[in-house]
């Protein structure tokens, strides 16, 4: 018997909330790479328009950095799940895993280098392949090692930079960079936009990024691969007082880092601590809230439309990137650097409205989103495709 995706009775809507959500707080900090180019600059001396200082106080210390954890955590949920039922059923699960994520590395590299640099996919492939060899660990064994690798790396650094900023505390700003950007993705043609794509992929994961970079994600997927394996959203009322504590001392002290720029001093190290160490304090927050809200049958109600989005979240996140760079890049119209971060935002949402409708809609005719069908079907093959094309 072959290894089967997750079934629609299997799901459990509140990962899908928690994943909807995500969906939602990426989308608004990933609109300001899609408009501007936040690589290069100063985020807290570059927007200078009206309401730009408060718009993104509240994006630095609410959603900056706070969602990629969670998204992070609910892959390594997601993969663990994958790997418990192929336990249960005595089947073999790394091949089939590997295959999985081969082909999630396929699209990450068409949505990377044809769409957006910002793309996330090409990591979560190549991390989740080294996940898989530590599935087999214990629970509390991968959350200590999750520590272990996340804070030694991390304070290091954060060390490095306070002694940096203490020679030095300007921010760098490159401003060729910024123009190249602008004259790209504003003006250029589509050749132009490929190169200026390429140049920021290549910034942003460089060798010494990427080996930082697993450093921060591969924790989170271990950390949320422990949560799968105590079944913590599954048992959620049974851990109802973990989840209540979960929901208050993490978010409290979470927003408490998160606010250092805006309270002490906005130079790199603050910003550091504040996105490296606040950031998933905030995420575990932010879970265990809808954790909790989804115990409630209004609540689950009312949050219904953000797990149709995270059932289909493949689709959506490779969406937004389409619908963005449409509206800024010079193929569409055109508006890169050109507008503000309240419009910006307004825009966010206003993409994620259509996409909590476009979600209901398709789902009410299929099981899965268009992009789902297609990762599953290269990574399972056609014998479940009757079964999950079409609703019955």
């Amino acid at each position: 018997m072959k290894l089967q995706p997750v079934a629609l009775n299997e799901r459990v809507e509140a990962i899908d909330m928690m994943r909807g959500f995500s969906l939602l707080g990426i989308l608004i900090i990933n609109m300001l790479t899609f408009h501007s180019p936040l690589s290069y600059v100063n985020p807290y001396t570059y927007y200078t328009r009206p309401y730009d200082a408060e718009i993104y106080g509240f994006i630095d210390i609410f959603i900056q950095a706070s969602f990629y954890p969670l998204f992070s955590m609910l892959f390594g949920y997601g993969l663990a799940m994958q790997f418990l039922k192929a336990q249960e059923k005595k089947q073999a699960f790394a091949p089939l895993a590997a295959r999985r994520l081969l082909v999630l590395l396929g699209i990450g590299i068409l949505h990377a280098f044809l769409l957006w640099y910002g793309d996330i996919l090409i990591t979560y492939a190549i991390i989740g392949l080294l996940l898989i060899g530590m599935l087999h660990l214990p629970s509390k064994l991968l959350v200590g090692l999750a520590a272990l690798i996340y804070t030694v790396p991390h304070a290091l650094i954060l060390a490095l930079m306070f002694i940096a900023v203490s020679v030095n505390p300007n921010y760098y700003a490159g401003i060729q960079a910024v123009q190249s950007s602008i004259d790209a993705y504003a003006n250029g043609t589509f050749i132009d936009i490929f190169g200026q794509r390429l140049s920021d992929w290549v910034y942003s994961n460089n060798p010494f990024n990427f080996i930082v970079l697993i450093a921060t994600i591969l924790p989170f997927m271990m950390v949320g691969a422990a949560a799968a394996k105590w079944r913590l959203i599954e048992r959620a009322k049974q851990y109802r007082k973990v989840w209540i504590l979960l929901a208050l001392v993490p978010l409290i002290i979470g927003l408490l880092l998160k606010a250092t720029p805006q309270l002490v001093d906005k130079n790199l190290a603050f910003i550091y601590l504040q996105d490296i160490f606040g950031g998933p304090l905030v995420a575990t927050g932010y879970a265990a809230i809808i954790a909790l809200l989804a115990q409630n049958s209004s609540f689950r109600k009312l949050l219904r439309p953000l797990g149709q989005v995270g059932r289909m979240s493949l689709t959506v996140y490779i969406m937004q990137s389409l619908i963005a760079t449409f509206i800024f890049y010079s193929y569409g119209f055109g508006l890169y650097g050109k507008v503000d971060l309240l419009t910006g935002t307004l825009i966010a949402l206003g993409i994620f409205a259509i996409q909590l409708i476009f979600a209901e809609l398709w789902l009410s005719k299929f099981n899965q989103g268009p992009l789902e069908k297609i990762w599953r079907r290269w990574t399972y093959g056609k014998s479940f495709e009757k079964n999950s094309n079409s609703k019955p």
